[in-house]
């Protein structure tokens, strides 16, 4: 039994550090802050519930950028944090982009007068939120989606 657990563990593990996230900008010079701790809290998360990784990729831009993809992919004509395009064709496995206006996520920091990096480490785990199967359109979706931003922010 130990033998299983420890070739189960050797895969597991192998396979925990091969996931593929990466952060690219737009438009924009950023790079987030502490990036190792990032992509292992994220890793976390989506073990947490059960799902793989395949590959994911933040790409931090300016609100121009993020206006242009929300009118010619979803047709809204309105500036917004975030973005999450789905790229994942197995079920229970994670990829897809995350884009993510920065201007927006300072603005909305200086709003809720919170720290700009914990608004963004929340943006950041919404979209990986949706690409985990929760919404946000009802107020039922959006509480939980809350409660679930709370819960993983605290991971952090």
């Amino acid at each position: 039994m130990a033998k299983l657990y420890e070739h189960f563990f050797r895969f597991a593990t192998s396979n925990y550090f091969a996931m593929a996230i990466h952060f690219f900008s737009e438009g924009i010079v950023f790079k987030p802050k502490n990036i190792r701790i990032l992509k292992n809290w994220i890793r976390q998360v989506i073990l947490k519930e059960q799902h793989t990784l395949g590959e994911l990729n933040f790409i931090f831009c300016n609100d121009e950028y993020l206006h242009n993809i929300n009118v010619a992919y979803l047709q809204h004509d309105t500036y917004t944090d975030i973005i999450t395009f789905d790229n994942s064709d197995k079920k229970h496995n994670i990829e897809g982009d995350i884009f993510i206006s920065i201007e927006r996520v300072q603005e909305n920091a200086q709003k809720l007068k919170i720290d700009f990096e914990t608004e963004l480490h929340r943006v950041m785990i919404h979209g990986i939120l949706h690409l985990l199967g929760y919404k946000d359109k009802s107020p039922k979706e959006k509480k939980q989606m809350r409660a679930k931003e709370n819960e993983y922010l605290e991971l952090l």
